[in-house]
């Protein structure tokens, strides 16, 4: 190609790119960076004060207050069992029969011998009438009116003497039936029908689950602050339902020397029959009451042994989430009590903190209608208790 053509090329290139810049920076402008991050939708909570129970939790045990040891009161062969584990029953109820033929015959042959003896008092009393009227008649002399009335009075005592062996021969037939000594609920039957048994033979028990004794080692560190009338609350083994509530009504004055432990105990009203005697439960003593700034236990995260919570806070006419180290105290139902870091009135985020970092864009959630406010169901088990580590 000649060289005037390429220079023409070259100006026409040249020309066709001043052009299009011109064009480019006379058009629209630029495209823009990317766009803000939209508010993250969270549930917020106040901050604010609320009765905070100090208790401290104990394995205790449940003790009957009436509760007996049912043994017979005579030796022999089991030949019925009339009740079973768990059957209600009253007092005087027969709760099982030990073989009592051997004393049947005792008892008959004992009234027959009274037969006998009734029979010859009276014929001494009439004897004695007789020898009397002979004595007025002067038929017999004074020596054998004493003889008939010293007979008389013989066979009385005789017969008093055996009466009393029958009366004891008929009781003691009556012990071969074990009744209940009281009313209440019938435990384990260990004997069986056929077995063997003596008067110290333990048939069965019989407890009044009505009313309980609650009996809790205290340390004997808490011993100090123990005094009659601190509430008492047996709860369930997950902690979120309370069964049975009581107040100290006994300080033990010793201290056990295998576990220093101080005994303390409280009656306890077993109104719905949920609690059994010699159970194990799950007791908080309730030292005192105050009240204390709290934020749901769903606010407060852990990291690293430390403790958070993401706060909103107005900046720019919008809501942002602030991480802040905050201090708490043990769990307290479902709240934690804030010793710093949060003041009252200021709104925590209790859901979707996991998502947030500092200084996010949040704004409030608006549940679904008939839709609950979340919580954890078991908070104990998402953030350990400070004081548990």
């Amino acid at each position: 190609m000649p060289p005037v053509r390429l220079v023409r090329t070259a100006v026409a290139f040249l020309l066709a790119a001043l052009t299009a810049a011109a064009c480019n920076s006379s058009g629209q402008p630029a495209a823009a960076g990317p766009p803000a991050m939209p508010p993250t939708p969270v549930e917020l909570a106040v901050a604010k004060p609320a009765p905070v129970e100090d208790a401290t939790e104990y394995v205790a045990t449940v003790k009957s207050l009436h509760s007996t040891a049912v043994q017979p009161q005579v030796d022999g062969q089991i030949t019925q069992i009339q009740v079973a584990s768990g059957q209600r029953v009253a007092r005087g109820a027969p709760l099982m029969q030990i073989d009592a033929q051997r004393q049947r015959a005792a008892v008959s042959s004992e009234e027959a011998e009274l037969a006998a003896r009734e029979a010859g008092v009276a014929f001494a009393r009439q004897q004695a009438q007789r020898t009397s009227e002979l004595l007025a008649a002067g038929a017999v002399s004074k020596q054998e009116q004493e003889q008939a009335a010293t007979a008389l009075q013989t066979a009385e005592a005789n017969l008093k003497a055996l009466q009393a062996q029958v009366q004891q021969q008929q009781v003691q037939l009556r012990y071969f039936t074990v009744a209940a000594p009281t009313s209440g609920i019938v435990g384990d039957v260990p004997v069986r029908v056929g077995n063997m048994v003596t008067s110290q033979t333990v048939l069965t028990t019989i407890d009044q689950n009505e009313t309980l004794e609650v009996y809790i080692d205290v340390p004997v560190e808490r011993a100090p602050a123990l005094r009659n009338g601190l509430p008492i609350r047996i709860v369930s083994s997950d902690g979120s339902q309370t069964l049975a509530q009581t107040d100290v009504n006994f300080i033990s004055p010793h201290v056990d020397d295998q576990t220093q432990s101080v005994l303390v105990k409280g009656a306890v009203r077993n109104a719905g029959g949920s609690l059994r005697p010699s159970q194990y439960v799950r007791a908080r003593i309730v030292w005192k009451t105050a009240d204390a700034l709290v934020v749901p236990v769903t606010a407060v995260l852990r990291i690293n042994g430390q403790f958070f919570a993401f706060v909103a806070e107005e900046s720019g006419g919008r809501l942002t989430a602030r991480q802040r180290a905050i201090a708490v105290g043990p769990i307290a139902g479902q709240s934690y009590p804030v010793l710093g870091g949060i003041k009252p009135g200021e709104r925590v985020v209790t859901s979707g903190a996991q998502k947030l970092a500092d200084g996010a864009p949040i704004q409030p959630a608006t549940p679904a209608p008939g839709r609950p406010e979340s919580r954890n169901p078991n908070p104990e088990s998402r953030i350990p208790n400070p004081e548990s580590r």
